[in-house]
This record gives structure tokens, sequence and C-alpha cells, in this order.
């Protein structure tokens, strides 16, 4: 009869129902923090450019993660249409992580190199002259926005010094240069042709 005193006391039901919810998260959450495959990158795997970097803002910015899974789940009819699944060493870098759950529109985790720089400008500027079908909007503005790239190389330093990207020196002083005059196209298109090549 004492698990009915539990019951019937809300507040003292909620504590232990958190208890027990954080206990079951650290179990199966802090043996992932010390195994390599989950903390190391994989092989192959190159930081962004300031280009990239730049396009990456912009994709978060225009909300491109909205509708844009980039986590490959391990089930064949994701990987017969996407390729080889997610693993955690790809995203070591990424911050915040994007790999999302909602899928409007195709998983872009693979999408490097699968279309033409162009293909990417013609679709991003008007989708339906691609795909007739796509309910995706139209982002012309970007090919009308210039970057100065200012604050590209304290965003360089942040991933260097917080977490732990390989950035040198001259990446950093580099950065404003490589993006300065860029189209905010340039950057994005930049950016989803460097999705998935480091997992082969």
């Amino acid at each position: 009869m004492k698990h009915e005193s539990l019951e019937k006391n809300i507040g003292l039901l909620a504590i232990f129902i958190v208890i027990a919810i954080s206990f079951g998260g650290l179990v199966q959450i802090t043996p992932l923090i010390f195994q390599p495959e989950t903390t190391e990158p994989v092989d192959g795997l190159t930081p962004y450019t300031a280009l990239q970097m730049e396009g990456r803002d912009i994709y978060i910015r225009e909300g491109c993660n909205n509708c844009h899974s980039q986590m490959i789940r391990p089930f064949r009819a994701e990987t017969e249409r996407y390729g080889h699944y997610s693993v955690a060493g790809e995203s070591v870098w990424e911050h915040p992580f994007l790999w999302g759950s909602k899928r409007t529109g195709p998983d872009l985790a693979r999408v490097g190199g699968r279309y033409s720089d162009e293909w990417h400008r013609v679709h991003l500027i008007n989708p339906r002259d691609v795909v007739p079908e796509s309910n995706m909007p139209s982002y012309p503005w970007l090919a009308e926005r210039t970057l100065d790239g200012k604050d590209t190389g304290a965003k360089l330093a942040i991933f260097r010094d917080f977490f732990s990207v390989p950035y040198t020196d001259e990446d950093i002083a580099g950065a404003e240069a490589a993006v300065a005059g860029k189209t905010e196209l340039d950057a994005l298109v930049a950016y989803l042709q460097s999705l998935g090549h480091a997992l082969k």
C-alpha cells in the first residue's frame, strides 16, 4: 500500500519520475562519451572552408534544416535511396547538429557532388525549374546578397578554440578574403556540395 501514497502525492511522484528518467538517460548516454566512434572524426573528414561555413550559417538562417534532415538511418529503404547510413564521427565538428527528423524534402547528408553547382543554383532560385512538383520555397535573394567576410575569421576561431575543429592560423587569417565578394548563393552551394564526402 506504500505505492498508493506515492501515486496520490503528485509532487513526490513527479520527483521520482524525474529521478527514474535521469538515471535511464545516464545509463544510455554516459558510455557514448567514452567511445571513439562517437567522439573522434572519421578518416577523411575535413573542416568546412570559410565559404562553406558561411553557407552553413545561411542554411540555418533560412530554415533549411526544418524540412531537410542530415541523418540517414540504418534501414534498407534509406540506404538504397540516400547512401551509407550516417555515423557519429561525421558530425563531431557540427555545432549545432543538423541531423533533424522531419523530412518535407529529401535527406541531404550525402547530397554533395550528386548535382552540379549550376543545378543547385537554379534549384535554390526557383525549385520548380528543376523539380516541377517541389513545394520548396524560392530563395532568389541569395543571388543578390554579397558577403563581406568580416566575421568569418571569428567564426572559425570559435570553432577551433571551443569545439576543437582543426583550423590553422592561416585559415582564420585568410577567411575574410576567401568569402569577400561572394554571394550568399555561392556560399550555400559550396556548403551543400561539401556534405557527405567523408564516409565512402
